[in-house]
């Protein structure tokens, strides 16, 4: 076993060895977690020169052939048998670098995970043509343009931030992008801009934002900033041979920027001195695979490892960022408040437009939002943003309010399009013949309106008006600066030439009411967006906020009404403080079915500090026997909590329990 005294090695009758370093300790994808560590094996001769640390392997597990990363060669076993011998070196190419091992192996660890895991989240699939066709050696390389960074003027701490990325120096700061329909001045510009810098000091760069819309838009920046052939991107846009080139561009050195997705959090840039998040708290940098370990904690884990600086930024500031400013680990990059800067926002249905309008003020498009749309028109685009998709995705009864639900699996019932029949959004069914199970009533009313209906109903209100639509498979990339009406759900607004003269905020009620932790704060997130694309107050832009709950007003709301970003994430971080929610406590969650979780709960043996709330049901479609657990404790007994999850996994794998359960380190708000 590992840690046993060195043995010396001994090879298979008939198997000629390496003469120095026979030994390769390898990571053997097993897939296990009680498999999680290194096994040796022993290097032939013939293999000796192409087994160089860090390549891929073939061995034998468990009486297959298997992938294998070779970690480092020793000259002594510490096993005492038999060592078996590498079986084949698929690849002599070094994909595991010794800093990015350090990195998986901080990931895993941090969020109860295993290596291999990890592994397969870092590394992108062997392409054996890509590795053939791309020279080992690096090109000369183009002399990088003067270093301008007109775009961070505006911000009083920008000029010390480049300074000391220029330095390398390893700050964090946390960045609240102003909003602009300057294209010199815009956020991937800075970005841009700010790369440059950390380039220009000898220092490689990562930038990540959260979809390929963005990465289009930073690529772009990049490439005006920086000149051609400066930096690569990665993305899941691109198909295998043309990803796997790009990362071996950065792995052999070619290049020292990349931009683009999640996994560029992880990849193998040479000297790296800056890390960039874009906007942090979208949902599409959660890693929806196990160790589910989200973007911005691997960066934060990466510029401590590697001492580089990272720069956290968007639109708002997201409770989790909040935290590192309250500890003194952040620092705020930011503009002083100026309302002519950014556009006026205007909250419909308020008691004056009740008592004019009627019932009318708190319609799916208020008089005012109406107007305001009708004027803007005049000078320019209008966007109207919409929190659903699709045509009538939510019915409801008639008579009684009731919700609509399918008869068979109680999902819910949608209208696709008009004249179609309502159907089960869960399982599809078509309903014939509706028939409330409350008070037995037959017509259905629409409860919440997708955007296909909204165009639908603007197109009818200003007839003679291009409407454009934006959403998931239908993306606009941008709009001319012509009168048109752009429908477009959340994160798919595209770019408008000169900004929107209006934005229209539709439905905010289907964005606060969320039963999720975080439900005011991506709201918040979602109109900052889209209010960023409008033109300034100064150049007429409005922003109109329709459907807020009239009641109360919530500190979301304010925020955008104000413009306060950084007061709203002060707020929201002090908040779960005195409630002791994430991320003031850390917490992990458990996921599975009932009795294995009770047992896998039980196996824990947990300490005295640390919480255990639930099981509950999950509640979600399709796992009706599948219960949660939450694990709270403060910062001093995560180590302890963390090694007993491993410990318990790994216990679990062993037994080949045909259950497996879930665990979720820092899990994002929006699933809590």
């Amino acid at each position: 076993m590992l840690g046993a005294a060195p043995a010396p090695v001994r090879p298979p009758d008939g198997v000629d060895v390496a003469e120095t370093r026979p030994v390769a300790l390898v990571q053997v994808d097993t897939g296990l977690p009680h498999l999680d560590r290194p096994f040796e094996y022993l290097v032939p001769r013939d293999l000796d020169d192409a087994a160089l640390p860090g390549c891929r392997l073939k061995v034998r597990f468990a009486g297959k052939d298997v992938d294998g990363l070779l970690l480092e060669r020793r000259e002594q076993a510490e096993h005492t048998g038999r060592l078996t011998p590498l079986r084949k070196v698929v690849s002599p190419e070094s994909v595991a670098t010794p800093p990015l091992l350090a990195l998986c192996r901080s990931v895993a660890d941090h969020y109860a995970g295993t290596l291999g895991d990890v592994l397969r989240l870092a590394i992108p699939p062997r392409h054996a043509r890509a590795e053939k066709a791309l020279p080992v050696e690096a090109p000369e390389a183009e002399p990088l343009p003067a270093v301008v960074a007109d775009a961070w003027r505006a911000y009083p701490a920008g000029p010390a931030l480049l300074a000391r990325v220029s330095a390398g120096e390893a700050p964090t700061a946390s960045w609240l992008a102003r909003p602009t329909v300057d294209p010199g001045e815009d956020w991937p510009v800075a970005l841009a801009q700010l790369a440059l810098t950390a380039l220009a000091a000898g220092r490689g760069v990562v930038l990540v934002a959260p979809d390929g819309r963005d990465v289009d838009r930073l690529d772009a920046a990049l490439r005006e900033v920086l000149g051609p052939g400066q930096h690569v991107r990665l993305s899941a846009e691109q198909g295998p041979q043309a990803r796997y080139t790009a990362w071996l561009k950065v792995l052999r050195g070619h290049v020292r920027c990349v931009v683009g997705t999640r996994a560029a959090a992880y990849a193998p840039v040479q000297d790296v001195g800056l890390l960039v998040c874009w906007d942090d708290g979208d949902d599409a940098l959660s890693e929806p695979r196990a160790p589910y370990a989200g973007t911005r904690g691997v960066l934060a884990l990466r510029a401590e490892l590697e001492h580089t600086a990272l720069v956290i930024g968007g639109h708002t500031r997201t409770a989790e960022v909040q935290s590192w400013l309250a500890s003194g680990r952040a620092r705020p990059v930011e503009v002083p408040r100026d309302r002519s800067a950014q556009p006026r926002v205007e909250v419909a249905g308020d008691e004056r437009d009740v008592e004019r309008d009627g019932p009318a003020a708190r319609a799916h498009l208020p008089t005012r939002a109406w107007q305001a749309a009708k004027r803007a028109l005049q000078t320019g685009p209008v966007l109207v943003q919409v929190p659903r998709r699709g045509y009538l995705p939510a019915l409801s009864c008639q008579q009684c309010r009731t919700p609509a639900r399918c008869a068979t699996c109680h999902g819910p019932l949608g209208l696709a399009a008009a004249g179609d029949r309502p159907a089960c959004r869960w399982c599809g069914r078509t309903v014939v013949d509706f028939r409330c199970a409350e008070c037995d009533g037959t017509r259905l009313r629409s409860t919440v309106v997708g955007a296909r209906r909204t165009a639908e109903e603007l197109g009818r209100a200003f007839p003679g008006v291009a409407v454009h639509r934006s959403a998931a498979g239908e993306m606009l990339r941008e709009v001319g600066s012509g009168p048109s009406l752009v429908i477009a759900t959340p994160g798919a607004e595209p770019i408008a030439e000169g900004g929107y003269a209006a934005t229209l905020l539709l439905d905010a009620w289907a964005l606060l009411e969320r039963p999720v932790l975080d439900a005011q704060a991506e709201a918040l997130r979602r109109w900052a967006a889209a209010a960023a694309l409008t033109r300034p107050s100064r150049s007429g832009g409005l922003v109109v906020l329709c459907g807020a709950p009239s009641h109360t007003t919530l500190p979301a709301v304010e925020a955008l009404v104000r413009w306060a970003p950084g007061w709203f994430a002060e707020r929201e971080f002090t908040e779960r403080a005195e409630l002791q929610l994430p991320p003031a406590r850390w917490v992990a969650e458990l996921t599975g079915p009932r009795v294995p979780l009770a047992a896998a709960l039980e196996s824990l043996h947990l300490p005295d500090g640390v919480e255990l709330l639930g099981p509950l049901p999950v509640g979600r479609p399709g796992a009706e026997d599948a219960e949660r657990a939450l694990l709270r404790c403060a910062d001093a007994a995560v180590p302890d909590v963390l090694a007993r999850l491993t410990a318990m996994r790994a216990a679990r794998s062993a037994r080949k329990d045909l259950v497996s359960i879930g665990v979720r380190v820092d899990p994002e708000p929006g699933l809590l």
